[in-house]
């Protein structure tokens, strides 16, 4: 990995074939040549994410406030697993890559998994750059974080097919199950919001009486 030469330019060109041209993005895109270069580019969308992160903190629009001093310290700690975490989930997600190309009769091998997790984690800063809406709203936060996460799915489609060579059918399957999945997570947080905002409400009724 030190031999690695970090090419931002080709990181940038391939993160923008990924999200606006994804179909022709994975026919293409190499399968082999070492682990090196995915964790160089998750590493890389780890800290633009973790960069975000520390922003919004900083200027309070963080999910969990912040603002300030105290803002900065929660911002330091969410850039340092940001990377961390992006690192992780490359092979995280190239080990579920992996299981939902197995069952759709796709390449088994890891490497190429773990490739085009890291391709998929493209949406990685994108999510860290709107979490500001939770800021304003959480409402609002969920919604735009439902939509980033219907889109992912939308990759994860064509890099199956196009990518992996999964057969078209199953892997449209696979696609309706994690769409299932994310509009579960969706309205579960919607009520869980809900139940806390309710609880948080009464307290401060009882503490007035």
């Amino acid at each position: 990995m030190s031999n690695e030469t970090i090419d931002l330019q080709k990181i940038f060109r391939e993160t923008t074939e990924t999200l606006l041209n994804p179909k022709e993005y994975f026919s293409s895109m190499p399968l082999e040549g070492g682990y090196a270069e995915p964790i160089i580019k998750a590493a890389i969308y780890g800290v633009v994410a973790g960069l975000f992160a520390l922003l919004w903190s900083l200027l309070g629009f963080s999910p969990t406030g912040g603002g300030g001093i105290w803002g900065g310290a929660v911002g330091v700690m969410a850039l340092i697993w940001s990377v961390v975490g992006a690192i992780a989930t490359a092979f995280i997600g190239g080990a579920l890559m992996a299981v939902i190309s197995i069952i759709c009769g796709g390449n088994r091998d890891l490497e190429a998994n773990v490739r085009v997790a890291s391709s998929l984690m493209a949406v990685y800063p994108i999510r860290a750059f709107l979490a500001f809406m939770y800021g304003i709203s959480f409402e609002l936060g969920g919604i735009v974080g439902l939509g980033i996460s219907l889109y992912c799915v939308y990759l994860i489609y064509h890099a199956a097919i196009e990518a992996l060579k999964g057969r078209e059918t199953s892997v449209k399957i696979a696609a309706i199950v994690l769409v299932v999945f994310a509009l579960i997570g969706f309205y579960g947080g919607k009520e869980v919001y809900k139940t806390l905002e309710d609880n948080s409400d009464m307290f401060q009724e009882e503490q007035v009486d």
